[in-house]
C-alpha cells in the first residue's frame, strides 16, 4: 500500500479532504469524520456524542431525514453512522454520479440540523431503550464495571451510550450546543474513495462545503492514563445460567511503537482482532494459547480478545464464558498459567510467524473493498495518519520475539489488571 496514492487538500474553512481514486467499480464511498467522541465528554453529560449522531438523521432546514434516506436508497446505495470514544463518522457508499447529492446532504447536516424538541424526546426514548436492552446482557454489565475499574477519570471508563442518569437529564440545548461546538469544517475530515476524478471531486466539495464558516472548537481533552496502577477485582451477580469472566490490561495508544508488538501478543494469546469495525475475515482463534488451554481442555466454553486502535492508552480485554462444571476461580488459575508462560519465556519464532500471518490476513480482509478503503483513510487519521495504515503490515513484520516479551512484561503483569466476574445465580 502506498500513501502516495492518497491526495490531500483542504478548503479555506479548514475542512480536510482525502481522496483515493479506485476505478475497479463505478461507485464511491464518502466518509465525513468529526474529531469528537465520548472521549470529549464530561461527567454528568455522558452520551452526548452518540445522541447527536442519532439527531443528525432527523433532518435539516433543507432536507428531511426521510428525504435523504430515500434519495440514497434510490441510487442503490447505503448509509450509516458510528460514534466511538474517539470520533463520530457518517458514510455513504453509492454510485459515483451521486457524489454531489451526498455531499449536499452532509454539508447541510454540518450546519443546518434542526434538533426539534419533539424529535429530541423521541430519540431519548430510543436511546434509553437501547441502554435498557444492553443491560439485559450480562457481558455488557460486566464490561461496564470492568471499564470503570480500569480508568480512574479518563472518559474511556464510560460506555459511548452514556449513563442512564445523564440520558434522563440531558436537554435539547445540551445536544444542540455539543453539535454546534464540534460540527465545524475545521474539526472534520472528508474521505472519498472510488471511481472519482480528484479535480472534479474537489470542485464538488468546494461547492457543497466552501461557504460554511468555521468557529473555534471548545474541546475537552482528557489526561491520558498510561498504566493500570494496581490489580482490581469486580463482581457482578445476576440471574443467568452461566458465569462470565472479563480481564482488562492497559494497552498502548495506536501511535505508540509498542502497539505493533501488542497486536501480535493479542494474536498469540487470544487470537487476532479486526481493527476495522467492518472487518470480517473469518480468522479464528483456535491456534491461540488461551483457546488451547481453556477451550480444548474443556475448562471454558469460549474465549475471545479485543484490542482497538485509540488516541489514548486504552484496554486489551479477554472475554471468557465458563463451563458449568468449572468455577471462575478454576478458569482464572488456568489462564494465569498461560499468561505467566508468555511473560517468562521468549516467544517461539514459529508462533510469532503464525501470529503475524493471522494478523496480516485479518488486516487484509478488513481492507478489501471501497467502503473499507475509505474507512481506513479517516480512521488512521483519527489517531495517527494514513502512513500508519500503509506501513501496518511492515511494522508488524519488524516485531521480534524480544519485542513481544518486552511488551508483554510491560503491560500484562497480574498486578496491573482488572479481573471481572459475572456470577449467574443458576450457574
Amino acid at each position: 500500500m502506498n500513501s502516495a496514492e492518497l491526495i490531500r487538500t483542504s478548503l479555506t474553512n479548514g475542512l480536510k479532504i482525502l481522496i483515493k481514486p479506485i476505478f475497479n467499480a463505478p461507485i464511491i464511498s464518502s466518509w465525513l469524520w468529526y474529531d469528537v467522541g465520548s472521549r470529549n465528554e464530561i461527567s454528568g453529560k455522558t452520551g452526548l456524542s452518540h445522541w447527536v449522531e442519532h439527531m443528525q438523521f432527523k433532518g435539516t432546514k433543507r432536507y428531511s431525514g426521510s428525504e435523504m434516506e430515500k434519495a440514497i436508497a434510490r441510487t442503490g446505495g447505503y448509509t450509516n453512522a458510528f460514534t466511538s470514544p474517539d470520533w463520530t463518522a457518517y458514510f455513504q457508499t453509492l454510485p459515483s454520479q451521486a457524489l454531489e447529492m451526498t455531499l449536499a446532504f452532509e454539508a447541510s447536516r454540518m450546519f443546518e440540523a434542526q434538533y426539534e424538541p419533539e424529535e429530541v424526546e423521541l430519540e431519548r426514548t430510543v436511546i434509553l431503550s437501547e441502554r435498557e436492552g444492553n443491560e439485559n446482557d450480562p457481558q455488557f454489565l460486566l464490561g461496564e464495571q470492568v471499564q470503570k475499574a480500569a480508568f480512574r477519570k479518563h472518559p474511556y471508563r464510560t460506555e459511548v451510550l452514556g449513563e442512564t442518569e445523564d440520558l434522563l437529564r440531558i436537554t435539547r440545548d445540551d445536544l444542540f450546543g455539543h453539535y454546534r461546538n464540534y460540527y465545524q469544517p475545521s474539526n472534520a475530515t472528508l474521505c472519498l474513495a472510488g471511481a472519482i476524478e480528484p479535480a472534479q471531486a474537489i470542485a464538488s466539495v468546494e461547492k457543497a462545503f466552501g461557504e460554511i464558516q468555521t468557529k473555534l472548537v471548545n474541546r475537552q481533552i482528557p489526561e491520558p492514563e498510561d498504566s493500570l496502577e494496581q490489580a482490581d477485582l469486580v463482581e457482578v451477580h445476576g440471574p443467568e445460567d452461566a458465569n462470565f469472566i472479563q480481564l482488562a490490561w492497559r494497552s498502548p495508544r495506536a501511535a505508540d511503537p509498542d502497539f505493533f508488538a501488542y497486536t501480535l501478543i493479542e494474536s498469540i494469546l487470544s487470537g487476532p482482532s479486526s481493527l476495522n469495525m467492518f472487518g470480517s475475515g473469518g480468522i479464528g482463534n483456535r491456534t491461540s494459547l488461551l483457546y488451547q488451554q481453556l477451550v480444548e481442555n474443556q475448562i471454558a466454553a469460549s474465549v475471545n480478545g479485543s484490542l482497538t486502535a485509540t488516541i489514548d492508552p486504552a484496554t486489551y480485554s479477554v472475554y471468557i464464558t465458563c463451563r458449568p462444571d468449572h468455577q471462575p476461580e478454576e478458569v482464572l488459575s488456568a489462564l494465569n498459567e498461560t499468561v505467566d508462560s508468555l511473560l517468562q519465556a521468549k516467544v517461539n519464532p514459529s508462533s510469532l510467524n503464525r501470529a503475524l500471518k493471522q494478523a496480516r490476513a485479518n488486516f487484509a480482509y478488513g481492507s478489501d473493498n471501497i467502503t473499507n478503503q475509505a474507512f481506513w483513510m479517516g480512521y488512521s487519521e483519527s489517531f495517527a495518519d494514513y502512513d500508519w495504515f500503509c506501513d501496518y503490515v511492515d511494522r508488524l513484520a519488524q516485531v521480534s520475539p524480544e519485542d513481544v516479551q518486552r511488551v508483554a512484561q510491560k503491560y500484562l503483569k497480574p498486578e496491573n489488571r482488572v479481573v471481572g466476574i459475572y456470577r449467574g445465580q443458576n450457574a
